[in-house]
Order: structure tokens, then sequence, then C-alpha cells
């Protein structure tokens, strides 16, 4: 009987870590800089989507984690998406609203928006722009995300 149960032990485990991977969500997301460029003076480290998928009718939070030398001490966050190809939106907000300037060295941009609950659920592509006050582009990267099929809004 103890035989039995070391040698099926190795299988349990891994079907407890299969699960355990596939029941935890998955937060970090790929990015890549915009035409394969990658000298920019801000280096995007990482991307957080919460919740992903993103939920239609309720709050998105996009937090990207960078890098920069060069103190930010103002600017633009520019923001435009894609579905299926097409541009459907875009967006201009002050960047000192999106994180804390002056910025240097690590730093999060932090931005939430709500979707409205009649947005059709399946894959989106981001493309987010940062520019300096005197016009430079500071990074641009691009990356996907997706807004899943149920809604957390009653239908009317």
């Amino acid at each position: 009987m103890d035989s039995i149960l070391i040698k099926s032990l190795p299988r349990f485990l891994i079907a407890a870590a299969v699960v355990l991977l596939l029941a935890s969500p998955i937060v970090a997301k790929d990015v890549a800089y915009c035409s394969g460029r990658d000298n920019y003076a801000v280096k995007v480290k990482g991307l957080d989507i919460n919740p992903d998928p993103v939920e239609r009718g309720k709050a998105a939070t996009f937090s990207i984690s960078a890098t920069t030398e060069e103190p930010i001490t103002g600017g633009k966050l520019l923001i435009e998406v894609s579905y299926f190809g097409i541009h459907i939106h875009s967006e201009t907000h002050d960047l000192c609203t999106e994180t804390t300037c002056p910025a240097s060295g690590d730093f999060v941009l932090e931005h939430s928006q709500s979707l409205p609950g009649y947005t059709p659920p399946g894959n989106y592509w981001l493309t987010m722009k940062m520019i300096s006050p005197q016009g430079k582009q500071l990074t641009c990267i691009n990356f996907g995300f997706s807004i899943g099929f149920a809604s957390s809004v009653a239908a009317d």
C-alpha cells in the first residue's frame, strides 16, 4: 500500500502544480517597442492588466513599470486602440496624472478605465506613446489585451 502511495505521489504533485498554474491569474503581458526600436529614453520593464481579461462595464487598470535616466517633468500619454486591425479609439492624457512627476529611475505609470457594457469581446491591440513637453518621443510600446465574453453589466 505504501509503495502505491509513493508511486502515485509524483503524479499528484504534477497534477496539483498544473491546476495551480491554470488557476492563477496571468498578470504580466508581453510588450514590444514600436518598429522594433529599443533605444528610447524610457525603458518599459513590464505590464500588468487587472483584471485580465478585461471585463466590460468594470474598471480595468493598466500598470506599466518603467525606468528612465532622464527626469520626466511633464508631457503627454497617447493611447491608440485597434480591434481586428482597425483603429477604433484614441485618447491623450497628461503624463503627470498617470504617474508622479518628476519621474526618474524606476517608476510606474498607471491608467484605469471602465469600458462600456456594449464593448465587443475579443482581442485588442494598444499602442502607447510617451511624449515630452518638447515633443520628443520618450517611448512607444505595443501590446495585446483581451476583453472577456462575460459581461458584468445586467442587460436592460
